[in-house]
């Protein structure tokens, strides 16, 4: 079953997004089925976060989507090469963001390997947000795409994991943020190996 609307309308995204390990990430790209179960998540709580691309309510062609209704995707391209998906979160006007940094991959692995012009199945196919991307067909094209749509979205297929088997630590890449870098952002679930590192 789809999450409902309503589960992206929250407004503490440091909870949505540590409640998203678990769920099942899906896209159906010109008829192909792909998909997997989220194991590391980073939050962006908005115009207050130094490193959310909304701090200071910073509104450009880019984040203008951020800004809008929970339970859309924004999808940006980083580094000029990796596609990322973002789950948008909260109500219009307040810029939570989810960063989906990896999955364990349970669908359409075929389809995932070819993407990724990968030969056999490793670590490193789903981890890292630029590879789930890429192995899921995500790009640009989708952006702002309603996660009740029948091109992405997620599911509760009822799994879920304690706080003993969940790490939450710093976020990755966000020196910038400076005092908002250190805050306990990124989670991930302990020992999987579709983590992306440094996962101790």
């Amino acid at each position: 079953m789809k999450l409902p609307r309503s589960y992206y309308l929250g407004s503490d995204v440091v909870s949505i997004s540590k409640s998203l390990l678990g769920k099942y990430l899906f896209t159906c790209i010109d008829g192909l089925l792909t998909g997997g179960y989220i194991i590391e998540t980073e939050a962006y709580n908005g115009v207050v976060d130094k490193a959310s691309h909304a701090f200071g309510n910073r509104k450009t062609p880019r984040t203008q989507i951020m800004f809008e209704e929970g339970g859309i995707a924004y999808i940006y391209l980083c580094y000029g090469i990796h596609e990322m998906l973002n789950v948008v979160t909260s109500v219009e006007g307040q810029p939570h963001a989810i960063l989906i940094r990896a999955i364990e991959p349970t669908t359409g692995i075929d389809i995932m390997l070819a993407r990724r012009n990968m030969q056999a199945i490793k670590p490193n196919i789903t981890a890292g947000p630029g590879s789930v991307a890429k192995a899921l067909g995500i790009n640009r094209k989708i952006n702002g795409i309603s996660l009740q749509s029948d091109t992405l979205w997620i599911e509760d297929k009822g799994q879920s994991f304690t706080d003993e088997q969940i790490a939450a630590v710093p976020r990755i890449g966000v020196a910038y943020a400076a005092e908002d870098a250190l805050l306990p952002y990124r989670f991930y679930v302990k020992n999987n190996i579709y983590v992306s590192k440094p996962n101790k």
